[in-house]
């Protein structure tokens, strides 16, 4: 079934130091709720202002202009999937939505995601850094992995913020591609320690249940 939307409507915000500013609407005809999405951009070349024109909320014509959705809050990360489970999920899917609207978040949010995901394999220590340098030592992440869980510690900057590492889910200023950097990490991971290894189970288990039609022992 293909949803149709009506044209959307525009209402005129006012302007601030970054612009002029629309709140453009439209209703979504599959549930019937409000799909609300900001814009801000520069006024078309020759467009006078006027302050009724502000005071009746009529729509800016803008060039050049960004849209931020408000509503439904959505993600461009990739979904997680499902095999991680759901305590780790949730910390993913919360740091996903914040992202845009706040990266101090969003890092402290996937910090403690991959705490956990380091916790539910095995690799407990005093604090995050220690727990990072567990699994690399441990030796049996894919290079490349273990090289961008190191750098999670070189982009966030711990060694100027330690308690990074000690309070893993603490906000704290990040640094440019931190947040993003940290979810690229997480994906990485989930791969590696539920994905591959629910899909080798599975083909193991399909080998297993031929062999046994044909009377041979199962794999080891």
């Amino acid at each position: 079934m293909t949803a149709f939307f009506d044209s959307p409507t525009s209402h005129g915000i006012g302007t601030d130091v970054d612009g002029y500013w629309n709140l453009v609407i439209e209703r979504c005809p599959s549930c019937n709720r409000f799909i609300l999405c900001l814009e801000q951009g520069a006024l078309i070349e020759g467009q006078k202002i006027s302050f009724p024109e502000l005071q009746l909320q009529q729509p800016f014509r803008l060039n050049k202009s960004t849209f931020l959705m408000v509503r439904p809050k959505g993600i461009t990360r990739p979904p997680c999937p499902l095999q991680v489970p759901d305590d780790i999920k949730k910390d993913y899917i919360q740091s996903c939505l914040v992202l845009a609207d706040s990266p101090e978040a969003s890092a402290a949010l996937s910090r403690r995601c991959l705490q956990h995901v380091l916790h539910d394999r095995g690799f407990k220590s005093s604090n995050l850094a220690k727990e990072i340098d567990l699994v690399i030592q441990n030796g049996k992440l894919p290079s490349n992995i273990a090289e961008n869980i190191d750098a999670v510690r070189n982009i966030g900057n711990f060694a100027a913020h330690p308690q990074k590492s000690i309070v893993a889910a603490e906000i704290f200023p990040v640094e440019p591609e931190e947040a993003e950097w940290n979810l690229d990490v997480l994906e990485s991971l989930f791969d590696f320690f539920y994905v591959q290894p629910s899909i080798a189970r599975k083909k193991r288990e399909a080998l297993n249940q031929k062999l046994q039609e044909l009377g041979k022992p199962p794999m080891k």
